[in-house]
């Protein structure tokens, strides 16, 4: 069995939150024009490469297993968002929205692409039905992700359908369609440079991160909480993340009965949640929000979190007997 590496992803995310702390600046130059575009062109690039890299055989060898299907997206856009409504009325001050919001945002996104394969595969689970799940849960979170947060607040002049949606679908859908149309002459370089291009995904979402911060402490807003709430931040990424694998678990094994694979599957597949898509839906849906940065603490929490426990999970699976 092979030992675990460490994310060093992980540790980028703080340095760059350290670097919106501190040097703000590149933020703030020419009132962010700069920073915004090359984000919004990294973006676009990323799900470029995105529809280059789909494999189309794989993906149509896992359609057939629709009850697999239903459970991984009932579990990533419904599942996630349930569980945490019954805690809506107990919301009283502004800083407990936040609180709140920033948990549901996390709830509401759409699950991880690659990683997610990655984890099946070193679990010897459904790797075609973890292919095709992971690339059509991004697509239904560019829907399903906004529509959940309009319900729980106020997007103020930012127009949902024009501004939102159509920024989404500009940035993300367009150039997906665009990779997949180029797919069959440009994929096999998709995929021999993929190493590189996820390098460039990721400093794209460190790009995201680091404007959201900065905005965040340059407006003051990390001013007005404590450790405490850090702390509660960390405590409720792992309560959540336990428990809502745990129903996963019991629904996969005991309500649809699926075999070894299916359930690896069902497991990694419905209960991740993607950084990326969270840094580009956070970028439109959190537009005029100060307090950006906030939204997005549990979301990095639970990326870590979920690598390092699914990580030894997968390992684990790995080295069981059949």
């Amino acid at each position: 069995m092979k030992k675990s590496k460490f994310d060093t992803f992980i540790l980028a995310l703080f340095l760059f939150i350290a670097l919106a702390y501190f040097f703000p600046q590149l933020y703030t130059w020419e009132d962010g024009k700069v920073l915004s575009w090359a984000t919004t062109i990294g973006v676009s690039l990323i799900f470029f490469f995105y529809g280059l890299k789909l494999s189309f055989p794989q993906i149509k060898a896992g359609l057939k297993n629709w009850r697999l299907h239903l459970l991984v997206q009932a579990s990533t856009f419904i599942l996630f968002p349930l569980v945490l409504l019954p805690f809506y009325p107990l919301v009283k001050s502004s800083i407990q929205h936040d609180f709140w919001l920033s948990f549901f945002f996390l709830a509401a996104l759409p699950s991880t692409v690659s990683s997610s394969v990655v984890m099946v595969s070193i679990a010897k689970g459904n790797i075609p039905a973890a292919i095709f799940n992971a690339s059509i849960s991004g697509l239904i979170g560019v829907v399903v992700t906004p529509l959940w947060m309009q319900f729980f607040m106020d997007f103020g002049e930012v127009a949902v359908l024009g501004d939102i949606y159509g920024g989404l679908i500009l940035e993300i859908i367009l150039p997906v369609i665009l990779g997949l149309f180029l797919q069959p002459y440009w994929g096999k370089w998709g995929t021999k440079y993929s190493k590189p291009l996820n390098k460039f995904d990721k400093l794209v979402i460190l790009l995201i991160v680091y404007a959201s911060f900065a905005e965040s402490f340059v407006s003051g807003v990390f001013d007005s909480i404590g450790k405490s709430y850090l702390i509660l931040v960390f405590l409720g990424v792992v309560v959540f993340f336990v428990f809502v694998y745990g129903l996963i678990y019991l629904l996969a094994r005991y309500v649809f009965k699926f075999n070894r694979e299916d359930q690896i599957t069902a497991l990694f597949c419905g209960s991740k949640k993607s950084l990326t898509h969270g840094s580009v839906f956070g970028k439109f849906i959190f537009s005029h929000a100060a307090g950006a940065g906030l939204y997005f603490l549990p979301l990095m929490i639970y990326h870590a979190f979920q690598i390092l426990v699914v990580t030894i999970i997968a390992q684990r699976y790995a080295s069981q007997k059949k």
